[in-house]
């Protein structure tokens, strides 16, 4: 839920699908994925898809989409120039969204380019096949290859876990919005910064 550019060329649509339908299959999948989510039922409660929306666009927009079949990965690449970019202009934010975008952009890195995993879903029906771990991976391999850091935002200590798994660190305190969930930023640095022997390095 950070804003920035789309990390270019991460990846394209499904195979043989335009890239019109892949942004529509990725808005239905994390719109589903995220029904119970806990920050998503307090910053959009009614309409969740249409914060899908506007975020799947632009990261399609700059290759920054990636799909599967039942699953999506909505990633977005974060410049030294975007922390000095004038606000896009667009819809006012609802009070909600205003507030966790204030709380987030004061701890969210402005001095290193990195990418952002903005979302990252898979549909229910489709949950428990590796769908999100192949996203991940092949998502991180990417930011790997070009040697920057990856920053998320979670709001579970059960995803917290899972992204420890695949190097992400806790980014200093929780942040906890007034009258909603806690939220935890992570960081991970490249592959290639992990010293040998450390056993962090790429396999």
């Amino acid at each position: 839920m950070t804003g920035g550019k789309a990390l270019p060329a991460v990846s394209g649509p499904r195979d043989g699908e335009p890239v019109g339908g892949a942004r529509e299959h990725a808005v239905q999948v994390l719109t589903a994925a995220f029904r119970e989510d806990v920050l998503l039922r307090w910053l959009a409660p009614e309409h969740p898809d249409r914060m899908f929306a506007s975020v799947v666009a632009e990261s399609a927009a700059a290759g920054g989409l990636d799909v599967l079949d039942g699953a999506a990965a909505v990633w977005l690449a974060w410049s030294t120039q975007d922390a000095e970019a004038d606000e896009p202009p667009g819809p006012r934010p609802s009070a909600r969204l205003s507030t966790y975008l204030a709380a987030t952009a004061m701890r969210h890195p402005k001095d290193r380019p990195h990418t952002t995993l903005q979302f990252l879903g898979v549909h229910p029906a489709h949950q428990g096949r590796g769908l999100g771990t192949a996203l991940l991976v092949r998502g991180l391999a990417r930011a790997d290859a070009a040697g920057l850091p990856a920053y998320l935002e979670v709001d579970s200590p059960r995803n917290a876990g899972w992204y420890a798994r695949h190097g992400f660190a806790p980014l200093g305190d929780p942040i906890v919005l007034p009258d909603g969930p806690t939220i935890q930023p992570m960081w991970r640095e490249p592959a290639s910064a992990f010293p040998a022997g450390s056993g962090r390095e790429r396999p």
